[in-house]
């Protein structure tokens, strides 16, 4: 039986002023993906394509209810949440790893 895992993430500009939340289950692809533009939308309208945060879930349903919870909060809001785990805004991206 295959360990399937699911992850909620934020993404930021090099400014640090655009935040966007995403959930997938493939995280490494998922930032490639972002950082190389391939699909429209968003995240490469404002150049959105630095990872600053995620959490990893055994259940689809609980990163998928992450991800709800979080883009309801204030950007303050999301702001502390990415300093708990990355008070330098880091990208955790690095040519195809995450670092935590």
């Amino acid at each position: 039986m295959r360990l399937h895992i699911y992850y909620t993430y934020i993404l930021t500009n090099k400014h640090n002023n655009v935040l966007y939340v995403g959930m997938t289950n493939d995280l490494p692809r998922r930032i490639f993906e972002h950082k190389r533009k391939l699909i429209p939308g968003f995240t490469s309208k404002y150049n959105v394509d630095k990872l600053v945060y995620f959490e990893y879930f055994d259940f689809v349903e609980l990163a998928i209810a992450r991800e709800k919870q979080i883009k309801k909060y204030s950007k303050a809001k999301k702001l502390a949440l990415v300093t708990t785990m990355n008070p330098e805004f880091f990208d955790l991206y690095d040519n195809g790893k995450i670092i935590d």
